[in-house]
This record gives C-alpha cells, sequence and structure tokens, in this order.
C-alpha cells in the first residue's frame, strides 16, 4: 500500500488523539490549579505514605471492597486524607455495591471537578477543594435527592464519628 501525504497526516492525528484518550497524554490539570494547601512531592509521601499517596497524589484507584470505610455505618464525617478538610457527612453515604464508599453529595464547598480524559470516555473527577487530592469520580446513577454517585477511594478518605 503507498501511504500518501493526506494518510500520514490523518493516522498522526488520530494516533494523537487516541494517546490523548486513552493515556491521558494531554497533559494534567491538576498542575496548573493551585491549593491553598500544598505540600512537595517527598512531603506528601511522608504524610500519606505509599498507598494514599498514589491514590490522592497520583489518581491511581484502589482495588473495589478493599477500604475499610466501606462497611462503615457509624454517624460522622468523612475527611480528606490529605490535608484533613470535611468532604462527607456519614448521612449523605449509600451502598452502591461498587466496591467503594459512595455518597450522593458533599459538604459544601468541600470538592472540586475536573474532566478527566484517562479512559476512553471523558469522567467528571473529584479533588479536595483545599488539597487537590483526587477523591474519585462522580456519576449520575446516585439515589434521590441529587441522582448523583460520588465514587471515592476510602484510601483517600479518614472518618470521625460523632459522639452520642
Amino acid at each position: 500500500m503507498v501511504m500518501n501525504r493526506r494518510t500520514l497526516i490523518l493516522s498522526a492525528v488520530a494516533a494523537g488523539a487516541a494517546g490523548y484518550l486513552l493515556f491521558g497524554l494531554g497533559g494534567d490539570d491538576s498542575e496548573a490549579e493551585t491549593f491553598e494547601f500544598a505540600l512537595s512531592d517527598d512531603e506528601w509521601r511522608k504524610r500519606l505514605g505509599d498507598r494514599a499517596y498514589a491514590v490522592l497524589r497520583r489518581e491511581a484507584t484502589e482495588p473495589p471492597f478493599t477500604s475499610d470505610l466501606l462497611d462503615e455505618k457509624r454517624a460522622g464525617i468523612y475527611a480528606c486524607a490529605g490535608c484533613d478538610l470535611d468532604l462527607y457527612a456519614s448521612s449523605t453515604k449509600f451502598d452502591s455495591g461498587t466496591g467503594w464508599p459512595s455518597f450522593y453529595a458533599a459538604l459544601p464547598n468541600a470538592v472540586g471537578t475536573r474532566t478527566d480524559h484517562k479512559l476512553l470516555l471523558p469522567r467528571t473527577e473529584l479533588h479536595c477543594r483545599r488539597c487537590g487530592g483526587h477523591l474519585g469520580h462522580v456519576f449520575d446513577d446516585g439515589p434521590p435527592p441529587t441522582g448523583k454517585r460520588h465514587c471515592i477511594n476510602g484510601l483517600a478518605l479518614t472518618f470521625r464519628p460523632v459522639s452520642a
């Protein structure tokens, strides 16, 4: 097969678009944002430990059904494991069956969003408003009253029970 210039250009554009969509080669939006709570990469590693660092700072996903917080039923507050900002009230937690702690709403002014292009289809990524730590993603298949499912990595959270 003879490759002409048009075929070569179209192939290069298609390969670039596929790389961007599949591997997030278009850059990381979080690097452009600044947050009120910031640490150096080494400080984050020391503060969080390897597993939480991978989730909060490198946007990894913990394996499903591994979080101790998945079965947490007590009343309390779920906070960012990076900066301790209160993120979710236990009253908004529900069992989604997905294997990750799920909430139908965040506390006011607690989380930020950005578009995540790491998979073929864009998703809405959730991050801590104060430190930028990656929490998980939000989907439109949650219960009333919001219809949203905040699917959150347990490693991104700490739990503080409310005293009785």
